[in-house]
């Protein structure tokens, strides 16, 4: 268990869309944004280790039909988060404290926790990973599913732990973080990475 965590709290720490997509949610709403976008992507996380308990994902990875709908529709969906990201840093740089709140006041809780959830359901990467990593920790004889669910619930309670820590620390710093030059500029990188992910998706085999 202590090796699986350590493992898995590694791989949950490696930048990809999903701090991509909460480091900009975080600073655009603050710290509930932050959180609701992490609740998302959890329950998107839960999508996939469930799957991938019950052997869904293996399924899913033999269905080359299959895999190649939901991979482009991932990346569909990480291209038009990355140029909307994109869109909304050049506004960054001249937005005032009064748009700034009025933006954040548009969208709601539903919103965030939706976008968190797409960003990970969508991802086959997720559940090739889980396909593929999973097993190592799995005994070789005997019931193998109430392990599997074990450790599946101890990643997602790890990723919760993270990017709850992780967007406690971008709203801290969120005073020197939303001026709009260093906002415009993170927004811009995002961007650029959210963009970047969709393409290392769609070229996946």
């Amino acid at each position: 268990m202590l090796t699986f965590a350590v493992a898995a709290l590694v791989l949950i720490m490696i930048p990809g869309p999903d701090q991509a997509l909460i480091t900009r949610n975080a600073l655009v709403g603050g710290r509930v944004a932050g959180l609701y976008t992490t609740l998302g992507g959890m329950l998107g996380l839960s999508v996939h280790v469930s799957a991938a308990s019950l052997g869904v994902s293996s399924l899913l990875v033999a269905s080359a039909v299959a895999f190649t709908v939901l991979k482009a529709v991932g990346t569909l969906y990480l291209v038009w988060m990355g140029i909307g990201t994109l869109r909304a840093a050049r506004k960054s740089a001249r937005t005032t404290a009064d748009a700034e709140a009025s933006e954040a006041a548009g969208k709601t809780w539903l919103m965030y926790v939706r976008q968190g959830f797409l960003s990970n359901a969508l991802n086959p990467k997720v559940a090739l990973f889980f396909v593929t990593f999973l097993p190592q920790f799995l005994p070789t004889t005997g019931h193998t599913l109430g392990r599997a669910l074990v450790l599946s619930a101890e990643f997602v309670v790890l990723y919760l732990l993270w990017f709850g820590l992780y967007t406690v620390t971008v709203d801290r710093f969120g005073a020197f973080l939303r001026r709009p030059k260093v906002r415009s500029r993170i927004e811009q990188v995002t961007g650029v990475l959210l963009i970047g992910f969709g393409v290392r998706l769609a070229l996946m085999q």
